[in-house]
Parts: structure tokens; C-alpha cells; sequence
């Protein structure tokens, strides 16, 4: 009988599954669950996305693109984060288009990170950074983020964690789980100590056009840091297309090109559907963007007052579509409370901690769902409070 453990890497065998898939798979199972769990719109894709996917269909669009995307596409990139952002990018030497921002962040840290190499990944955080950085053989450096600072990276915690080993800064803002977004003076405090220490960073932007107050300020833009930067986005939370897999990554040409290497051996080219519909969603769908944008701010105030108002400390997330809020009232852990919620009041929710070690205490709750199941979950949420607070 073959052993299979001898076959598998060591490295990999060793990595942790994400913490958030085990509350869905418990939730799927179960009857009349509400869930606040799933990081993704409950928006359909907007029609003309999809029009114009289902019509490169018909002219029959259904070969490989260039490895780097349609350069259709990479220039509609280009022009949209110039309108934005007023951002200047090559469409045929610095964008890559990816299946998904989740690639486009392995390739980065893939291309650039070496046995030994430090990444800095402020936490709580989205789960990829850490293993990708393991898969590529460097060392992960957490720096622990905090509600009374906003969640936000505070230089004085960034100066702390840098050696000389130190590659690579994750910029994961604005963030999930906790909502959190960096100002212009706080990424110009941040962009200082970049250029002091000679790294280079990743600016996760995934959840940019979904900011409430004030616009989102892309990391590339600070003075100094469009060479040190490469942005990560993509077109599954802004436009709702998370099923289409589509994302990109924009940055210096050397980079890009080794990335792009990467990507030609593991992936080939993105979906070409998905290309052709993200090319609308660029030229034609701010609107849809706006209305979407719009509906998340209502839903993320109904969601924050509803737990301050069960008496939990609930930091205001001003981007993203999660709220964070803080249950150590209650005397639980966080995978005490996600659990004992799904099983006593059938709501599903994931805890702090499956976004690192500093997110004990708390649990994240996804407000991309209809009011009325969030105000169904808040009641039940509400209750199971009261029955648990110390």
C-alpha cells in the first residue's frame, strides 16, 4: 500500500487549512443557518458585464490570450487607474492580468522572495500572505495591528519588525477582516520608512473602490513609492464578479516580467471570457460600482449600531464589507463564540483568529447580504449576547 506521507513536501504537508472554510462546511450542513461568513457580493454580476462575456462568446472568443491578458484589457486597465488615480502604467510592460488577485499576490511574492527572505504582513489579514510566503521559502514577520489604533499600521510597529533580512511589506489595507483603511498622511508616515529600509511592497487594493469615507488613496501614488510598489486589484468585490476569477497586478517592468514568467508556466493565460467581460466593467459600469458601494455603506451602519447596541465594542470599518466586532465581553474565544453561534442560534460568522493570532477576542461578520438577513442575524447574535455576556 503507498504511503503517502512520504510523497508529500514537508513545507506544504505543515500548512494550516484556512480557518474560514471550517464554518462554512459546518453551516452547509445545517438547516435554516444564516450566514455572515462569505467574503463575496450577494450583488449578481451588473448585465453588462455579463452581455459582454456572453457575446465574446458568440463571435467565438474562446482561445488563449497573450500571457499577460488581452492588451484590450491591460489598456482599460491603464485608463481606468489614470482617471481614478491619475496613475501612469505601460499596458504592455506593467500590468499582468491574473486568474484572481490571490495569484497575482503569490506571483509577487514568488518572484522577488528568496530562502531567508523577511515579508512583513500586518494582521489580523487576509489568509494567503503567510503561506505564499512559506510555499516560496521566505519567513513570515506579523506585526500585530490594533482596534485602538484603528487597525491601522502605526510606523513605530512597522520600525519594530525590520531587519536586515526584511524583503517585502504587505499593504493589505483597506483590510479584511477588520475594515480598516490607511489615510494619505498615515501611507506617507508608512512610504518614509519604505524608502529609509529600501523594501519593497505589496498593496493589496482589492477592496479600494469600496471605501466610505473620503477616496482610496492607492499606495503607488505617495511620493516615491510608485517604484517600490507593486498594486494588487481585481474585479471581484467592487464589480461582484467573483466566479469570473479575474485579477491584475501593476507595477515596475522588471518586476511584471518575472511575474509573468511565473504565470506563463503555472497558469497560461487568465479566462478569456472573463477578459472580454472585464473590459466592459472598466469602460461602462462606475454606476453599478457606485449603487453597490452605496447599498454596503447602508448595510455596514445597520451593522455596526446593531452590535454596539448589544453592548459590543464594534470599530468602524471605512472600507471593505466586513465589520469586526469585539465579543471578549462575553467571556468566550473567538472559536468558542463562532461555534457555539452556529450551533445554538444558527448564525455563521468566522473568528478573529482565522486572520491571525492578534484576532482573538473577535470575530468578523461579512455585511454583503440582503437587510433583512442581517437584521434576522443581528436578533439572533443579539440574543445569543445576552445569554453569554459576563
Amino acid at each position: 500500500m503507498t504511503d503517502y506521507s512520504k510523497l508529500i513536501s514537508p513545507h506544504i504537508n505543515a500548512l494550516a487549512p484556512s480557518g474560514i472554510r471550517k464554518f462554512f462546511d459546518i453551516a452547509a450542513s445545517m438547516q435554516d443557518v444564516i450566514s455572515l461568513g462569505v467574503g463575496e457580493p450577494d450583488f449578481v454580476t451588473p448585465w453588462a458585464i455579463r452581455e459582454a462575456g456572453i457575446y465574446s462568446l458568440e463571435k467565438g472568443h474562446t482561445h488563449y490570450s497573450a500571457n499577460s491578458g488581452l492588451i484590450e484589457l491591460r489598456q482599460e486597465i491603464c485608463n481606468y487607474l489614470g482617471r481614478k488615480y491619475n496613475l501612469s502604467y505601460d499596458p504592455k510592460a506593467q500590468v499582468l492580468v491574473t486568474v484572481g488577485g490571490s495569484e497575482a499576490i503569490d506571483l509577487l511574492i514568488r518572484a522577488i522572495i528568496s530562502s531567508g527572505d523577511e515579508v512583513l504582513i500586518p494582521e489580523p489579514c487576509f489568509v494567503c500572505y503567510k503561506p505564499c510566503t512559506l510555499m516560496a521559502g521566505g519567513t513570515p514577520v506579523t506585526i500585530q495591528t490594533e482596534e485602538k489604533d484603528n487597525f491601522r499600521l502605526t510606523p513605530e510597529k512597522l520600525l519594530e519588525k525590520i531587519t536586515d533580512k526584511t524583503k517585502l511589506l504587505v499593504l493589505p489595507f483597506p483590510n479584511n477582516p477588520t475594515g480598516a483603511v490607511m489615510t494619505r498622511k498615515d501611507l506617507e508616515a508608512i512610504a518614509k520608512i519604505v524608502e529609509e529600509h529600501d523594501l519593497f511592497v505589496l498593496s493589496d487594493e482589492i477592496y479600494g473602490e469600496l471605501t466610505y469615507s473620503g477616496e482610496h488613496i492607492p499606495f503607488a501614488s505617495i511620493e516615491g513609492m510608485y517604484e517600490r510598489t507593486v498594486t494588487v486589484n481585481g474585479f471581484s468585490k467592487a464589480f461582484a464578479m467573483t466566479g469570473w476569477r479575474l485579477g491584475y497586478a501593476c507595477g515596475p517592468a522588471p518586476i511584471i516580467k518575472e511575474m509573468t514568467k511565473i504565470h506563463q508556466y503555472a497558469i497560461m493565460c487568465a479566462p478569456t471570457t472573463s477578459q472580454y467581460a472585464a473590459i466592459e466593467a472598466m469602460r461602462s459600469c462606475d454606476d453599478d460600482v457606485e449603487y453597490m458601494r452605496t447599498e454596503y455603506d447602508h448595510r455596514r451602519r445597520v451593522m455596526v449600531n446593531g452590535f454596539r447596541e448589544m453592548g459590543l465594542s464594534c470599530f468602524e470599518p471605512l472600507g471593505a464589507f466586513y465589520v469586526f466586532p469585539n465579543i471578549s465581553a462575553t467571556g468566550l474565544s473567538s472559536d468558542e463564540f463562532a461555534t457555539k453561534l452556529l450551533y445554538e442560534k444558527k448564525v455563521a460568522v468566522v473568528p478573529g483568529t482565522a486572520f491571525g493570532e492578534c484576532g482573538e477576542g473577535f470575530i468578523r461578520c461579512s455585511y454583503a447580504y440582503s437587510i433583512k438577513n442581517i437584521e434576522k442575524a443581528l436578533e439572533r447574535i443579539g440574543e445569543f449576547v445576552q445569554e453569554h455576556i459576563k
